[in-house]
């Protein structure tokens, strides 16, 4: 089963970084302020990366690398996204 590693940007500008095997369901509860208690004080969030892995141990080690970055490269990241149908 795939596992998912993505970006959210939070209303107040800031980002977000987070891993799930179902990314619509995740977005849906980050909205709705089940997610992360990061994202409960900071909705709407967006969708700015998403990243498909094989595992669930490669989406959390990809995760982790993703957080060690700065906000520019982040941003970077972000800006190689192009939205489509999530999975």
């Amino acid at each position: 089963m795939p596992a998912y590693v993505y970006i959210l940007r939070c209303a107040d500008n800031t980002l977000y970084t987070g891993w799930t095997n179902d990314i619509d369901a995740r977005i849906k509860a980050h909205n709705e302020g089940r997610g992360a208690k990061y994202t409960r004080s900071r909705r709407p969030a967006t969708l700015v990366y998403l990243e498909e892995l094989p595992t669930k141990s490669e989406a959390l080690r990809r995760e982790c690398a993703i957080k060690k970055l700065t906000r520019a490269q982040k941003e970077a990241l972000a800006a190689t996204y192009t939205p489509t149908k999530t999975p």
